[in-house]
């Protein structure tokens, strides 16, 4: 399916939207549009404030100012930085992808329909073989993987993605991106939380260079003009 054909994501607009917490300023008065089925990237310094952007956006935040997306945002998929886990839990991946996909109580578990839909998302990240391993036992980027396969079940028209290559090795950085890129030409709107400009450059359709406040905001290529000190 091409793009032209394909039902967009929506659009993202933040509206001067600030953030303080303790007393510290996290976010002020940021504001951009990221435009219906695009590949944005939010890029700069730690403690910029880019992954509280995202969580504002989650409605996990306080904030000030208006977030609103612009068409159908459902399904909404989701791959944080890491999944805060116990590993003494005994749940297999199977378990962690019913949990967090779950439309009904967890003990009930998944139904036939929805395990085939995780079996299938399992596959398209690698790790369709770990189905019934200890999710506790994965290493860090298999747990990555397996946090990408349940955010594209069911595959979302709104992708947010929170540095989700952090350690992944380069074949798994591969496959992400290639799945990435597949749902961009889908249509899907993506939103991705990156602190790797070589990355940004071979992925992002567009930028926006956040500290704070909004530094810089457009098409990828801008990258190319910014300071060493912004790289």
């Amino acid at each position: 399916m091409n793009q032209a054909s394909a039902v967009r994501g929506p659009a993202v607009v933040f509206d001067d939207v600030s953030l303080r917490l303790g007393g510290q300023t996290v976010l002020e008065q940021v504001s951009f549009r990221i435009e219906p089925g695009a590949l944005h990237c939010l890029v700069g310094p730690n403690g910029g404030g880019k992954t509280s952007l995202l969580r504002s956006l989650l409605g996990q935040m306080p904030h000030s100012g208006q977030i609103h997306l612009e068409g159908a945002a459902t399904p909404l998929g989701y791959v944080p930085q890491s999944l805060d886990f116990d590993r003494n839990v005994p749940m297999t991946v199977n378990d962690v992808m019913a949990l967090l996909g779950q439309r009904r109580p967890a003990f009930f578990g998944a139904g036939r329909r929805q395990r085939a839909v995780y079996a299938q998302a399992l596959q398209r990240t690698g790790v369709g073989e770990l189905g019934a391993q200890a999710f506790g036992s994965l290493s860090g980027g298999q747990r990555q993987r397996v946090l990408l396969a349940q955010a594209l079940s069911p595959a979302p028209r709104l992708l947010l993605l929170d540095e989700p290559s952090a350690g992944i090795d380069e074949s798994g950085v591969r496959l992400l991106e290639a799945l990435v890129g597949e749902l961009h030409a889908s249509g899907v709107t993506v939103l991705w939380v990156n602190h790797d400009l070589q990355q940004v450059r071979r992925i992002a359709q567009s930028v926006t260079l956040i500290n704070q406040r909004v530094l810089a905001h457009g098409p990828a290529s801008l990258l190319d003009d910014l300071p060493g000190a912004a790289r």
